[in-house]
């Protein structure tokens, strides 16, 4: 069973380095429900809860324009969309972006769950 490396960022605690199995149940315990992937220009995904904010978990960090809601990860990921570990480098980079530990009064805007439908 494959291990990948990933920067692991939970409420209120400093981002941190931690190694998972490349599984989906892994990758799901981690996060406390199904998973979604946010890309960052790099490469790099931040795997989210799919429901986070629908399911009334805590919010954790900004993230452009949104709140990031639970327990979430960065990974790296390969040309086939694979799950990878991160580098050194990425996991320095992104302990500064992540590194301030937010506080939400529960009121913000973007803690509202969004849909978008498309008809064609």
């Amino acid at each position: 069973m494959q291990k990948i490396k990933i920067l692991k960022i939970e409420e209120g605690k400093a981002p941190f380095v931690k190694e998972i199995a490349n599984k989906l149940e892994d990758c799901q315990a981690e996060v406390g429900g199904l998973i979604d992937c946010v890309c960052f220009e790099d490469g790099c995904l931040a795997v989210v809860n799919d429901e986070g904010k629908i399911n009334g978990m805590k919010p954790n960090r900004r993230n452009g324009n949104d709140i990031i809601c639970g327990p979430f990860f960065i990974c790296g990921s390969d040309r086939e969309g694979d799950f990878t570990s991160l580098t050194e480098e990425q996991i320095e980079d992104y302990t500064k972006k992540f590194g301030e530990i937010e506080q939400f009064t529960g009121h913000e805007p973007e803690l509202v769950p969004r849909m978008m439908f498309l008809g064609f």
